[in-house]
């Protein structure tokens, strides 16, 4: 696709007005630039936008109506997300534009997508408000989710994380759990507080779960919920039911980021009953401002024996498919 570039200026210059329109070190910018699918330079008021032409004319256009705005109020992170929704900025920046390299910083560094797979989930999750991660273990579904959680948390984007996973028993019979409800649920959770250990540093982590910035829960307590400035993980979602996931999915509100995230090949539920992210891949595949990033075996960034693993289990089950299981 052909590139072009826009260069205008913003009158009249006003110092205030400008770090309005930018927000925060220049969050409002970066925002429009992942949505759209361009690039945004500025000094002062003199403003340069590099992309496609239609996403270029859309993000001046938009800049313009911005700055006039920005002379009266307060501009924020949720009012730029509706202006970019009216726009039907998702359509413009999902297909036909590259995606652009997403950079995390949290605590342990930056944190860069490995392959290909891995940056277009990044920029999905930057460009979409539901994101879909699906693929098999190891492939940093969980792990990128929860580092752009946090950079979303430390940069003030979202005012807390929800962290959720259905509490399915995977094979085994756990019986009755002793405890209070954290004891009972932690151990289906612990994948994501170790997620989070890493990223934020165990003391940290402790201070926001008892301020109730970061929670952590099972599916079911998230009916009869509305999840404004939030950033919601759903982990595991592969045993979810269909009531559960269109539950889940209801729940996001103004401001709101959410990821789900599942491996399709690791279905606890019982036999009879579909997994209520197989049925979100076939009701919600078109659905325009959701993203869905499919992952494979090569993408698996753990110990190189996990890919092999993976894709003997896959030729077995394609032999199965064909001939019919073995006995």
């Amino acid at each position: 696709m052909s590139r072009t570039t826009s260069e205008f200026v913003l009158e009249p210059a006003e110092t205030e007005r400008l770090a309005n329109l930018s927000g925060p070190f220049d969050g409002h910018l970066r925002m429009i630039e992942l949505r759209l699918g361009v690039e945004i330079a500025n000094r002062g008021n003199i403003f340069r936008i590099v992309g496609p032409q239609d996403a270029v004319g859309k993000a001046e256009r938009l800049l313009r109506d911005l700055w006039r705005d920005a002379a009266e109020e307060a501009l924020t992170e949720p009012a730029i997300h509706l202006r970019l929704t009216e726009i039907d900025a998702d359509h413009v920046a999902n297909d036909d534009v590259e995606p652009q390299e997403v950079a995390i910083r949290v605590k342990r560094g930056t944190i860069r997508g490995r392959g290909a797979n891995q940056a277009k989930y990044l920029h999905a999750i930057a460009t979409n408000d539901i994101n879909f991660g699906i693929g098999p273990a190891g492939t940093g579904k969980t792990f990128l989710a929860v580092a752009s959680a946090v950079e979303a948390l430390n940069e003030a984007r979202v005012q807390r994380l929800i962290l959720v996973r259905p509490a399915v028993e995977a094979g085994e019979k756990l019986g009755f759990l002793p405890g209070d409800l954290t004891q009972k649920v932690d151990p289906y959770l612990r994948p994501l507080y170790d997620a989070l250990y890493e990223m934020l540093g165990v003391e940290k982590v402790v201070k926001l779960l008892e301020k109730n910035v970061i929670e952590i829960a099972p599916l079911a307590y998230m009916r009869g919920r509305t999840l404004n400035d939030a950033y919601v993980i759903l982990d595991e979602a592969q045993n979810t039911t269909i009531e559960q996931m269109k539950m889940f999915l209801t729940r996001i509100g103004y401001g709101s980021t959410a990821v789900v995230t599942g491996d399709l090949t690791q279905i606890d539920l019982p036999r009879h009953q579909k997994s209520g992210l197989k049925d979100a891949l076939d009701v919600l595949r078109d659905v325009n401002g959701i993203s869905f990033t499919f992952f494979e075996s090569r993408d698996v960034v753990r110990h190189p024996l996990v890919a092999r693993i993976v894709n003997a289990y896959d030729a077995r089950d394609a032999q199965n498919a064909a001939t019919g299981p073995s006995a």
